[in-house]
C-alpha cells in the first residue's frame, strides 16, 4: 500500500475540543474563548483551572471554594511518601514526578470511577499533588526535610514555599510564577495533550492518562527544551560568544533549542509575555546577560533562518532567575500543563470514542520462512 499519511500526524485534525485553539499562522493562542493575553498577568492560575474544566471564570465564591479543595488536597499518602524518598537522589526529577503520580493511583481506592463528578474531583486532587511530589523529591534529594504544605498559599507560593525549605517566597517571585503556569495551562493538541487523551480514550483511569502525559513531556522535542536552552546560554557563557556559537551550530546543522516551533510561524504570543519577565527579573537580580544572549539569539535565527523563538526559549531564563534548578524546569512545566491535560481528559471521556489511527505498511510481502539451519 502506498504511504497518504502525514508523517507525524501533521495537519491531521485527532478530536474536536472547547478547551484551547493555536493559530499558528498569526500567533494566536486562546483558552476558552480568551486570548492568552487577555488572561496573562489579569487572570490567575486558579482562575485558569476553572475556566479551562468549568468553561468559563469563576466568581469570587466560586474561586474561594476552588481554591480551598485545592489546598486541602495536597497532602499526598504516605506510601507516596515513602516511594518519593526512598528514590535514588540522582534520578531524573521527570522520572521520580512520573513515578510519584502513577502511585498516586495506587492509593487512591476510587482510581478506577470515571463518573464525571469523581473524575473531576480526582482532577483537582492531582492538580494540588503534583506540586508537592515535585517538591518533596527535591527536598529528599537534597537530604533535606519535607516541609508541610500552608493552606494560606496559592498553587504557586505553595510550590516555592516547598522547594525553598519553608521559606516564603517575595510577592514578585509568586506573581512571576504564577503567570506562567497562566502560559503554560493548555496549548490546544499538543504531544503530551494527545497522549493523555489516547491513554483515557481505552477508559483506562486520568492517573494513567496524567502519567502517560508526563513520560511524553519528558522529551527534549517537547517540554525538556526549556532545559536544554539554559544549558546552552551557560555553554556559550557571554553576550560576545554568541555569533560564533551561532555560526557553528548552523554550519554544523545543530538544533538551537528555543527555537522554531512546530506550530507557530510567527512569534510564539506566550514568549513576548516571558521576554518581558525576563526583562524584569534580570533587572531584580543585576543579571541581565541572560536577556541580552537571548535577544541576540532571537535576532539571528530570525533574520538568518526566518525562525521565531518559542516558549522554552524565554520560559528558561524566567525560571532560572527565580533560582530553580535547572532540572526542575520541565516540572514545573508538567505541573502547569496537568490542570489543561485534566480538562482534555475530562472533555474525552465525556463523548468518548477510542483512538485507533491507521497506518500505512510499507515493508516486502510473500517472503518465505526457512528452517533455522538453513538461514
Amino acid at each position: 500500500m502506498s504511504s497518504s499519511g502525514s508523517k507525524g500526524l501533521e495537519g491531521i485534525v485527532a478530536a474536536k475540543t472547547y478547551l484551547s485553539d493555536v493559530r499558528g499562522d498569526v500567533g494566536v493562542l486562546i483558552y476558552r474563548g480568551y486570548d492568552i493575553n487577555e488572561l496573562a498577568g489579569n487572570v490567575g492560575y486558579e482562575e485558569t483551572v476553572h475556566l479551562l474544566h468549568e468553561g468559563r471564570l469563576p466568581n469570587e465564591q466560586e474561586l474561594g471554594a476552588l481554591k480551598a479543595k485545592l489546598a486541602g488536597y495536597r497532602q499526598l499518602p504516605q506510601g507516596v511518601i515513602d516511594l518519593i524518598t526512598s528514590l535514588p537522589k540522582e534520578t531524573v526529577p521527570m522520572n521520580a514526578l512520573r513515578t510519584g503520580i502513577s502511585a498516586l493511583g495506587c492509593f487512591d481506592a476510587d482510581a478506577e470511577n470515571n463518573d464525571p463528578q469523581a473524575l473531576r474531583d480526582k482532577a483537582l486532587k492531582i492538580i494540588a499533588q503534583i506540586p508537592v511530589v515535585t517538591a518533596y523529591f527535591h527536598l529528599h534529594r537534597q537530604g533535606k526535610a519535607l516541609v508541610e504544605s500552608r493552606k494560606d498559599l496559592s498553587e504557586a507560593a505553595n510550590f516555592l514555599y516547598l522547594i525553598n525549605g519553608g521559606v516564603e517566597a517575595d510577592q514578585e517571585s509568586v506573581d512571576t510564577l504564577d503567570m506562567c503556569y497562566v502560559l503554560h495551562a493548555d496549548h490546544g493538541m499538543n504531544a503530551s495533550t494527545f497522549a493523555s487523551r489516547v491513554t483515557v480514550a481505552t477508559l483506562s483511569d486520568i492517573y494513567s492518562g496524567i502519567t502517560s502525559a508526563i513520560g511524553t513531556l519528558k522529551g527534549p522535542l517537547h517540554g525538556g527544551a526549556n532545559e536544554a536552552v539554559i544549558r546552552m546560554l551557560q555553554e556559550i557563557g557571554s553576550l560576545e560568544n554568541v555569533d560564533a556559537y551561532i555560526d557553528d551550530c548552523l554550519a554544523t546543522k545543530k538544533k538551537i533549542m528555543g527555537i522554531g516551533h512546530r506550530v507557530y510561524k510567527v512569534l510564539d504570543p506566550r514568549a513576548v509575555k516571558l521576554r518581558g519577565m525576563v526583562r524584569k527579573m534580570g533587572e531584580k537580580i543585576a543579571e541581565p546577560k541572560w536577556i541580552q544572549m537571548s535577544d541576540k539569539i532571537a535576532g539571528i535565527m530570525q533574520e538568518k533562518k526566518g525562525l521565531h523563538a518559542n516558549v522554552d526559549f524565554y520560559s528558561a531564563s524566567v525560571y532560572y532567575s527565580l533560582n530553580v534548578p535547572i532540572d526542575l524546569f520541565t516540572p514545573i512545566f508538567a505541573i502547569a500543563r496537568t490542570s489543561g491535560w485534566s480538562a482534555h481528559i475530562l472533555e474525552q471521556l465525556a463523548d468518548n470514542r477510542l483512538i485507533r489511527p491507521q497506518s500505512d505498511y510499507i515493508g516486502p510481502e510473500g517472503l518465505k520462512a526457512t528452517p533455522i539451519q538453513d538461514r
